[in-house]
């Protein structure tokens, strides 16, 4: 038994675990004593279902095909052709050891991201919320009920997240989740307890209320977001600290609002301090020219404002890091049909974009080059086509590290060029296919062959 189990671990350690094996938690998902013989395993499930979300579009048949033929390489029992065991067995991956693995890999990512800028010595946060769609199941619509503004039948259910990604690395380190009737800020309040005192937080003017300066403010976390659109701006109250550049009083507001208690409201002081600047710049593609930021870091000799505006910049870093994940990774539309299989579907994917991520730092490191000069599709996509020479049976160490060497060197040589300000407009060039929308349940919905006749009153189509 214990040969046959050591058989099958070493069978779940394909090019995916060979790479990334070393930043996951030695002890995951490891098989408990006297457990039952399972055609899957937990290991071997887990470093499957990891491959299903690197190689976006990937239904279930195909990867039954690929252990199968792993295990056919290696003259050892295939699995079942089937689907069922593989979809069992994902079922039964432990919700918690998923969190504890992408957990530590975050916390090895997030270690050591420093750079020699004026934040040095600060670790640098970025946070935005974003939306994520799954099937139409009547679970999915219970736990994430769909847009209001959509009919019964014609809308699918969205889950709402919001994260935070380490500016520097890039890695999703927690992220909250909830239905799309909560606000962003609720779930950024579920995040609060993950900062750490001295960390700077880059934001958008969503979260750039009273309570959220305030909260970080007691929790000795620097913040820098842009100003909310409802607050008025007037540059001749103040201390000058230098041209659209002052120390600012915001008082706290009278009503609290349902996000915090009338406990947590009341501990806030009356006042906060905060440095109000305006960031002057003409960048081709963006909408603004000018734009005012608020802070928490007063000191204008050790942050001047020409730096503050930079670092402000750099958070449209987040949007990109979304589109990694949800556009490469396919991870805007979720594919399971319960949540308790949408919630692992998720951890999955971010387990597997931090691990990228991993390997892209790894990379930059080791070749001493920018990480951001790295592109995140095309380490993907090298990754995936490098994998019959990793995953060659009876391949010896030296000629596995060589293999690996050879990788690293193909994904340094094809480096982004560099495009400071380049244009990035939020604009599809190619157009929908011209289908019609549905406005009813499919088994309710008639589809006229004729467009025209399908826009006539229905009278008219009966006479």
């Amino acid at each position: 038994m214990r040969e046959h189990t050591e058989r099958l671990r070493r069978a779940s350690l394909s090019r995916l675990c060979q790479i990334f094996g070393r930043w996951l938690p030695a002890d995951l998902l490891a098989g408990q004593p006297g457990s039952r013989h399972r055609s899957y395993p937990l290991s071997l499930t887990f470093w499957a279902f990891l491959s299903q979300v690197l190689n976006p579009g990937s239904p279930c048949r195909e990867i039954v095909r690929k252990v199968q033929f792993w295990h056919r390489r290696r003259h050892q029992a295939m699995p079942s052709s089937s689907t069922s065991a593989y979809c069992q067995a994902r079922a039964r991956l432990p919700l918690e050891k998923l969190k504890q693995a992408h957990e530590s890999l975050a916390d090895h990512l997030d270690a050591g991201a420093d750079s020699g800028d004026a934040f040095a010595g600060h670790r640098l946060r970025v946070i935005d919320g974003t939306g994520l769609s799954m099937p139409d199941t009547s679970a999915n619509q219970k736990q994430w009920p769909q847009p209001s503004t959509q009919k019964p039948g014609c809308g699918f259910p969205v889950i709402k997240l919001v994260a935070i990604f380490c500016l520097r690395t890039g890695a999703l380190l927690r992220w909250a989740q909830g239905t799309l009737h909560e606000h962003e800020n609720r779930l950024f309040k579920q995040l609060y307890q993950f900062f750490l005192p001295g960390d700077i937080v880059v934001a958008d003017r969503g979260f750039s209320g009273f309570g959220q300066f305030a909260e970080l403010i007691t929790r000795e976390v620097e913040m820098l977001a842009r100003i909310h659109q409802r607050r008025k701006v007037d540059w001749r109250k103040g201390k000058v600290l230098g041209p659209r550049d002052r120390l600012v009083q915001w008082q706290r507001p009278y009503r609290q609002g349902d996000l915090f208690s009338a406990v947590e409201w009341a501990d806030f002081p009356e006042t906060i301090w905060l440095r109000q600047l305006e960031i002057d710049f003409d960048v081709p593609g963006f909408r603004t020219r000018k734009i005012v930021v608020v802070t928490t870091l007063m000191d204008p000799e050790r942050y001047p404002a020409d730096e503050l505006a930079r670092l402000y910049l750099r958070r449209w870093k987040v949007e990109v890091f979304y589109r990694d994940i949800k556009q490469t990774m396919a991870m805007d539309i979720l594919r399971c049909q319960t949540p308790a299989m949408i919630n692992r579907e998720i951890h999955l994917h971010t387990i597997g974009y931090n691990l990228v991520r991993a390997l892209m730092n790894d990379i930059a490191q080791r070749f001493e080059v920018d990480v951001a000069r790295l592109s995140f599709k095309g380490t993907l996509d090298s990754l995936r086509q490098w994998g019959s020479a990793l995953e060659a049976p009876n391949l010896s160490p030296r000629v596995a590290a060589d293999e690996r060497d050879a990788l690293y060197e193909t994904i340094v040589n094809d480096q982004l060029p560099e495009r400071p300000w380049r244009s990035e407009p939020r604009a599809v060039k190619r157009r929908p296919k011209n289908y019609r929308l549905m406005t009813k349940p499919r088994p309710q919905m008639i589809v006229e062959n004729s467009r025209k006749a399908s826009q006539k009153p229905a009278a008219s189509r009966t006479n």
